[in-house]
């Protein structure tokens, strides 16, 4: 093998591992399955449900609705809605 081909190889694997333990805001559809006395029941981005309130003061979502989830810093207790879609 080609010492470029493994240098780059090696770089391509730094930065991989780099990523992976990376956290930032990430914002996603989804759908509001029911909802609870505690806030609204999704579907989050690892496919499990979790209950969430909404940041959107006077607004109320029905069963089936699509609506932007946010999950700040990759803290899932932190998920709340915050936007229609």
């Amino acid at each position: 093998m080609d010492f470029r081909e493994e240098l780059i190889k090696s770089m391509q694997t730094m930065i991989d591992n780099k990523l992976s333990c990376h956290n930032s805001d990430r914002t996603y559809k989804s759908v509001i399955k029911r909802i609870d006395k505690k806030g609204y029941v999704i579907i989050d981005r690892t496919g499990s449900e979790r209950t969430v309130k909404c940041c959107i003061s006077g607004i109320e979502f029905r069963v089936g609705q699509s609506v932007w989830v946010k999950e700040p810093m990759g803290k899932l207790n932190d998920i709340h809605i915050c936007g229609v879609v």
